[in-house]
């Protein structure tokens, strides 16, 4: 569940966070994201996330759409520490993040979400992704699935029906050798230098 940055003072991220429980007919969640950085200082929305653990509303939380910068900024203050998550925009066609987020977080700690892990669809159209998924017997959203999580990232791809749900969940099951990985790398070459924190 999503925390909407417009309401991420202390007492609005908490009324929102229980008016989602009420919606969802749940006691807890168990993760809960601020979705975008606000006019509200983070330290308010740290409380608001307090609060809600302390209440045992939800089990962690984590932020999205946050750079290096804003990491450490959240990180240094009291409690910032316990984020579990940065959502960010990452996939084969925006690799960014690997420059710095992604060794950043796994120093920490924090577990990167990828959205949008097949760019809206867009990726599937690319000949070279197609490629390797023929030769793996995949499909390209599997491929670029299962090349997202050997970042050891997670993914959230949209989903909208049961036959989508069960490609994506196929995904899993993919090991992707060493020449699909080289492939993908030439036809998706990773950053040669920072790269502003992209998004959709």
């Amino acid at each position: 569940m999503r925390r909407r940055h417009g309401l991420a003072h202390r007492k609005g991220t908490v009324a929102a966070c229980e008016g989602s429980l009420r919606r969802l007919r749940a006691e807890r969640l168990d993760l809960y994201l601020l979705h975008w950085r606000g006019r509200w200082p983070l330290e308010e929305t740290l409380a608001g996330f307090t609060d809600l653990m302390e209440a045992e509303k939800i089990r962690y939380w984590g932020v999205s759409n946050l750079d290096v910068a804003g990491m450490v900024e959240l990180t240094a203050l009291p409690g910032g520490d316990a984020g579990a998550v940065d959502q960010v925009l990452y996939n084969l066609s925006r690799r960014g993040v690997e420059w710095d987020l992604l060794p950043w977080c796994r120093e920490a700690g924090v577990t990167v979400m990828a959205y949008s892990p097949i760019e809206q669809g867009r990726l599937l159209k690319v000949e070279a992704l197609g490629a390797v998924a023929r030769a793996l017997g995949a499909t390209p959203a599997q491929v670029a699935l299962a090349w997202v999580l050997a970042q050891g990232t997670a993914a959230i791809p949209r989903s909208g029906s049961p036959d989508h749900i069960r490609e994506i969940r196929g995904a899993v099951d993919i090991h992707l050798p060493t020449e699909a990985l080289a492939a993908l790398d030439e036809a998706f070459p990773p950053p040669s230098g920072p790269t502003p924190l992209e998004i959709l």
